[in-house]
């Protein structure tokens, strides 16, 4: 609706003298009969993600209502509605993310952290009493808690997809779990973080990447952080690292190991260059479930090889020592009593946890005394309970909004919605929140009536939510 400056003018004097007059009256003078009662829809927001303070049994014969953050202060106004002229003025609070609907509800788009505190909804009687006031408490988290559950932020891992790459072809080093409040993101060929072997960089201000020392014109890198290598040679063969800083300076480290598979005769000199391989069976492992690092090609002369937790060799991450001249197995600090090796070189994980998880390595020597080296990445996941879906109305009408909230009781997942069983497709009237846990019809339609689901999933399982029935009536 489009509104006048001449209606505009009117409506704020007369809100002016409204306000004055419930200013100085006290709760005592308000009706036994008033109890208006705010929810808040979901009931756990996350930062980033859409609320909205549902306003119930909102008394009847109003000239208008009105918001405030806080409790007593009334110069803290977000915004009023006026009833008579059906139109909404906002106050000095008024971020722009805020919307008052008639029936007194609040929705609040965007949410951050600053936003949490209390929010008072004020009713004036079209006699210009004060009808009631309501106070509650909106709550945002951060958004390491994710679908009603927090924890403590996800390490950053990447993944080498696939596995293992012949020369000549193409491997991505993904990406999970990159931190909150990202600002640049840096690529290392190795384990030491330096200017010469930077491969790249990207700015997320920017959004644009930069090329570094050790950049062969070969690598792309992606906004999700992820790392493109093409066209790939033995010389490729080796670790890589990835650096994240975010707009607070706390930076971030993580490593992989990347096998390129070349024929012998192509690589170089040493006889068992990347011949030493680990397949972790099962490449993803259930939480109290066991992974077998399996070994392949050790040394025909060897002498002793040993396992450790991690990427450095030293002591204090040493699991276990095979000695062929003793033919026995020697305990290291890292051993946890779940751990068992074979003589062939494989290493037994029993009752794994999601600490388990992480980069392992092997060391042989052989008898000339050549040390050969290989690693493995071990993912080890919790088993998905079944999660619940909530919506803010099971019935609403065309042209309205309707919000859904997935709640799991799971970190490490992910989330994907399904519409009367199968993938929902998103629409241009549709958003999702950035844990994807909220999903958002901005105006509905007759088409979007049906049977609403969550599916919780992580690699090793997924679980999907009872049905949530949306009726859609015309107005």
């Amino acid at each position: 609706m489009v509104v006048s400056f001449e209606l505009f003018s009117k409506v704020c004097t007369s809100w002016q003298r409204v306000l004055l007059t419930a200013s100085i009256l006290t709760y005592w003078l308000l009706p036994t009969t008033a109890r208006v009662i705010i929810h808040s829809l979901p009931l756990q927001v996350v930062e980033g993600e859409n609320v909205l303070l549902h306003v119930y049994n909102l008394p009847e014969n109003l000239l208008g209502l009105a918001w405030y953050r806080g409790l007593l202060n009334l110069k803290l106004g977000i915004a009023l509605y006026s009833l008579q002229y059906n139109v909404s003025v906002t106050g000095p609070e008024h971020s722009g993310r805020e919307t008052l609907h008639r029936n007194g509800s609040l929705w609040i788009q965007n949410v951050t952290q600053e936003d949490t505190g209390y929010y008072t909804l004020r009713t004036i009687s079209k006699n210009g009493k004060l009808e009631s006031n309501t106070s509650m408490f909106l709550q945002v988290y951060s958004s390491t808690f994710i679908c009603g559950h927090p924890f403590f932020p996800a390490k950053l891992t990447i993944e080498s997809v696939p596995p293992s790459v012949a020369a000549g072809g193409s491997v991505l080093l993904r990406v999970h779990n990159l931190p909150e409040h990202l600002q640049s993101l840096f690529w290392y060929k190795g384990l030491i973080v330096f200017n010469k072997v930077e491969i790249a960089r990207y700015r997320t201000a920017k959004n644009s990447s930069e090329p570094g020392h050790a950049h062969s014109g070969r690598e792309t890198v992606y906004s999700n952080g992820s790392l493109l290598l093409q066209d790939v040679t033995w010389k490729d063969t080796g670790f890589y690292t990835l650096r994240t800083l975010n707009r607070y300076r706390k930076m971030k480290l993580a490593h992989i190991y990347l096998q390129v598979d070349t024929p012998l005769s192509l690589c170089c000199d040493t006889l068992d260059f990347a011949q030493l391989s680990i397949d972790p069976v099962p490449r993803y492992a259930v939480e109290g479930g066991s992974v077998l690092l399996q070994v392949h090609n050790l040394p025909e002369d060897l002498q002793t090889f040993s396992w450790y937790k991690g990427v450095h060799n030293t002591h204090g991450f040493k699991i276990a020592e095979y000695s062929i001249a003793t033919k026995s197995i020697i305990s290291g600090r890292a051993h946890s009593r779940r751990e068992i090796g074979y003589t062939d070189g494989s290493l037994l994980l029993q009752d794994v946890t999601e600490k388990d998880s992480g980069l392992y390595t092997l060391i042989a020597i052989d008898s000339n005394v050549r040390v050969v080296r290989a690693h493995v990445q071990v993912n080890v996941h919790k088993l998905v309970t079944q999660p619940v879906v909530r919506v803010t109305d099971t019935t609403v009408r065309v042209q309205s909004s309707v919000v859904f909230t997935c709640f799991s009781d799971n970190t490490r997942i992910s989330i994907r919605w399904l519409f009367n069983n199968q993938n929902l497709q998103l629409t241009e009237r549709m958003t999702l929140s950035p844990s994807k846990c909220q999903l958002r019809i901005h105006t509905v339609r007759k088409e979007d009536a049906g049977e609403y689901q969550c599916e919780a999933f992580n690699p090793v399982s997924s679980k999907t939510s009872l049905p949530v029935s949306l009726a859609v009536m015309n107005e």
